[in-house]
């Protein structure tokens, strides 16, 4: 009941000044920091035009795979710096599919989203579905533009794409302590700086905070979490990527527990909205695979030396669905992998173990269908590169004669033995996927026929890698 009447209050006070109160006033930000700013009491707010103002700055990319395209004078600044304020409507070069419905123009909200129908100064986000709103988040909180270094928000077109950068943008009121640097790209599919079959692209640099403090935050964290995913308006059609409020890397998934920022950091996510209303094919997200993998390898004896370890995050943006997961490799022996799942997310350990792998281009092929109607399935490609560096070489490998292994083929029992010591015992599948632990032997008779991999590891440096007929 207090909340209400204070929702009232809010109402009413902003009501009987609404003909003069402007946002980035300071009555407007007095209101807001006491709580009394609402939806609907910001809804005659005085938009910022579209200033037509070139970048001139130092042109730089951010991130490990540098998805964030670097700002030149091609980019515009799409509104002058403000807090809760929105571009005045953009023409789009092209048609948009957004779930069916094809748009030519949009708004760009200065708090991390575009809108098509109508602009949004709402500066607390809230969970998808949501009725209310027609945007696609890639990161909705409360920006704040206004202060020195508090970064601001550029857009670029292009004959089939619309690129929006917000740079090193700061949050409410006026902080500049944490900054992020986040990207949207919305196409008609026709450019190829959005993957073939899809025509939106997230993509993050380094993400510092979640909240501003009009929205419960503090210092940049907690209260009311920072939405980052795509609500057409209908309360049917969206999806969640997640919602975040903390630091940290851990997430669980788009509708679990509120996850942490630096999970963001580097990511690259790509889907498709065009012409399908009823199931969007999964997400496939990882800071890694958006290039080639580099791994060096020489050192025969320490494993750590010649192996790449990095997480592949799967995901079902609707709730509720299942996901099936093939992860190959061109030479299975030198991937193993372990499987995480939690609801409608799966996080995959990957390890690629170069040991005794000849120099040369490798790769990891994922496919990732969902059981939605129609089904849906995404192909992920991960380029491996095995580089030889001398500074590793010059020790003597494991001699394989003095691991015995037996019966092989075997039908039960698999015997390991010859070594005094061994740390680990695996038996993975041809696509690298980890199926047995144990010590000195393996009991595979649940195991369907055919051929596996036994890794052996001694000392946490020595590694074997030899091949099981199951019969």
């Amino acid at each position: 009941m207090r909340a209400l009447l204070l929702g009232i209050i809010g109402l009413f006070t902003f009501t009987a000044i609404s003909q003069t109160l402007k946002v980035d006033s300071k009555e407007y930000e007095s209101l807001k920091s006491q709580g009394l700013i609402t939806n609907q009491t910001i809804i005659n707010a005085v938009n910022s035009a579209n200033t037509g103002i070139h970048y001139t700055g130092k042109a730089t990319k951010s991130g490990v795979c540098d998805c964030i395209i670097p700002l030149d004078t091609t980019f515009i600044l799409a509104m002058a710096p403000n807090d809760d304020l929105y571009s005045n409507s953009i023409y789009l070069p092209f048609s948009f599919n957004f779930y069916g419905t094809t748009y030519d123009s949009l708004y760009i909200n200065n708090n991390g989203n575009i809108s098509f129908t109508t602009p949004y100064n709402t500066f607390t986000a809230f969970t998808f579905p949501d009725p209310s709103f027609n945007m696609i988040a890639p990161f909705w909180a409360d920006v704040d533009t206004r202060s020195t270094n508090g970064g601001n928000v550029w857009y670029k077109l292009n004959p089939h794409s619309l690129v929006i950068v917000w740079d090193h943008v700061g949050y409410f009121s006026m902080m500049e302590d944490k900054l992020n640097t986040f990207q949207l790209i919305i196409s008609d599919g026709q450019d190829t700086i959005v993957p073939a079959g899809n025509n939106v692209s997230f993509c993050y640099g380094d993400m510092q905070w979640t909240t501003g403090s009009a929205s419960g935050g503090t210092n940049g964290f907690s209260g009311s979490p920072a939405t980052v995913g795509v609500n057409i308006g209908n309360g049917l059609d969206y999806f969640q990527v997640g919602q975040f409020d903390t630091l940290g890397t851990a997430f669980d998934g788009p509708y679990n527990t509120i996850d942490q920022v630096d999970f963001l950091d580097n990511q690259e996510i790509y889907f498709n909205l065009a012409g399908s209303t009823t199931n969007i094919p999964p997400l496939v997200m990882s800071s890694l695979i958006c290039d080639t993998i580099d791994v060096y390898t020489g050192d025969t004896l320490h494993k750590s030396l010649n192996a790449i370890d990095f997480s592949i995050g799967v995901s079902t943006p609707e709730i509720g669905q299942l996901l099936n997961t093939t992860i190959q490799c061109s030479l299975p022996s030198a991937l193993s992998y372990v499987a995480i799942p939690n609801g409608e997310f799966t996080q995959y350990d990957v390890t690629f173990d170069a040991t005794s792998v000849p120099p040369g281009m490798y790769s990891i092929e994922m496919d990732v269908t969902d059981n939605g109607v129609p089904a849906q399935t995404v192909h992920k490609s991960i380029p491996i590169r095995v580089i030889y560096d001398t500074n590793l070489s010059g020790l003597s490998p494991l001699a394989e004669e003095r691991l015995s292994v037996y019966p092989n083929p075997t039908s039960s029992i698999l015997n390991i033995d010859g070594l005094e010591e061994m740390d680990k015992i695996q038996l993975l599948d041809l696509q690298g996927k980890l199926v047995l632990t144990g010590t000195h032997s393996l009991d595979v008779s649940s195991l369907e026929k055919g051929v596996y991999l036994l890794r052996v590891t001694r000392d946490g440096k020595h590694v074997q890698t030899i091949k099981i007929l199951k019969d």
